[in-house]
């Protein structure tokens, strides 16, 4: 069985890479430091934003993360809102990335 770090421990450590790739980051929510489960919004400047959730792959059981959604910003704000609304214990942190960059395909990060 798979490890599992506290999310408050996962999101300094994910908030850590960010910022040491000069990726602007921010969490706009806090959820429980535990256990709460974790978005990623991905806001690319031009009025567009991806979000992203961490789940599990069924086939392998491996933790990965995938696009929840796409779209302007303001739905993606909606989207995260609805979220929040069915979980106050998520965490949500916004990225700011012209390029879409998240690093949540990168080793570490799953």
């Amino acid at each position: 069985m798979e490890a599992r770090l506290a999310s408050d421990v996962w999101v300094r450590a994910y908030l850590r890479r960010l910022e040491l790739e000069n990726i602007p980051a921010y969490v706009t929510a806090r959820g429980d430091a535990t256990s709460g489960a974790v978005l990623v919004k991905c806001a690319t400047l031009d009025g567009a934003a991806v979000l992203w959730t961490r789940g599990y792959d069924l086939a392998s059981g491996a933790r990965r993360w995938s696009e929840m959604a796409r779209g302007p910003e303001a739905e993606i704000d909606l989207h995260v809102k609805k979220q929040r609304g069915f979980d106050p214990d998520l965490w949500v942190i916004e990225i700011e990335a012209r390029d879409g960059r998240t690093l949540l395909d990168e080793d570490g990060l799953a």
